[in-house]
Order: structure tokens, then C-alpha cells, then sequence
């Protein structure tokens, strides 16, 4: 018996892309069923700056946060399990610029192909990014498993009922 999951055609998909320069575009696709949501940049680094919040470590819980629900409209688990590769032209808590390049995802232990799987900010700490001299101070690969909550689950279950 052939599970549906490992056939090239069911199996799911998550694109990360910029739009426009302003949103980051997450979305997630088996065959034809889509989620996607956007992160207003402007706005969320407006709120960062405005409360003097670490503005890469909270791009990052709102970047795992967006994904984590997404996948979990699309298809609820308990288990996410994501691997990316961050990259900064200094310590996180001075960086003007990331980069954040997805490279594994799977959710109960089913892969999701990357599409689009890089995205780039700069100016994240409101200032201009010299390019030109940009080096990569900060590069890590971080590996984290983020559960849902039984009652979060079952409500993400009743949802997809519908």
C-alpha cells in the first residue's frame, strides 16, 4: 500500500516570497486546498521600533508563528518541525539586514517541498543598508519543533471540518 503523502503529486508545498518589498507572503498547498498569509512589514517594524522590542528575535517568532499557523489551517498537527539558516550583517540585536533561508519543514513528520524558501530584509533596523559593505557577521542554522497545544489542535480540527 502507497501512502498518499509520497506520491510527487500530493505532497505538500510551502512558498515564502516578498511581495512588493513591503509584505512577506507565506502559504501552504496540498493540490488544490491553500492557506496563505501575509506579514505587513511596515507595520510590524513600526510596532518593533516604536516599542524599543529586539526587532530580528521578534521577526523571527512572527515569522515561525505565521508559518506554524498556516500549515496548521491547511493540515492540523501537533508537531512542526522547521530548519532554517539565518544570516545578519551583525549580532541580531544590532542587524540592519537578514537573511532567512528555509531548509526543511515538515509538520507530524510529513515534508513539505520549499518553494521560494529565501527571503531578504534590509533596513530591518530602520536605517539604510550599505550593500556594497554588507558582510555576514551572524550565521546559524536553527532546528525547532514547535507544538500545538491539545485544545489549539482540536479547534484547528473542528475548522477544517467545515
Amino acid at each position: 500500500m502507497t501512502d498518499s503523502w509520497d506520491m510527487m503529486d500530493s505532497r505538500p508545498i510551502l512558498v515564502i516570497k516578498t511581495i512588493d518589498g513591503n509584505k512577506i507572503g507565506v502559504r501552504a498547498r496540498i493540490e488544490e486546498d491553500f492557506i496563505e498569509h501575509e506579514i505587513v512589514l511596515n507595520s510590524v517594524l513600526a510596532y518593533y521600533w516604536t516599542n524599543k522590542l529586539p526587532v530580528v528575535e521578534k521577526f523571527i517568532e512572527l515569522f515561525e508563528s505565521v508559518i506554524k499557523r498556516t500549515i496548521n489551517e491547511l493540515m492540523p498537527h501537533k508537531n512542526l518541525f522547521l530548519k532554517y539558516q539565518l544570516k545578519a550583517n551583525d549580532e541580531l540585536d544590532k542587524a540592519s539586514s537578514i537573511k532567512i533561508k528555509l531548509i526543511e519543514v515538515n509538520a507530524d513528520g510529513i515534508e513539505f517541498r520549499l518553494d521560494g524558501k529565501e527571503i531578504v530584509l534590509k533596513g530591518i533596523d530602520g536605517n539604510e543598508v550599505d550593500s556594497e559593505n554588507s558582510k555576514t557577521i551572524f550565521d546559524k542554522v536553527f532546528e525547532k519543533n514547535i507544538e500545538t497545544p491539545d485544545i489549539v489542535l482540536n479547534k484547528y480540527k473542528d475548522f477544517n471540518k467545515k
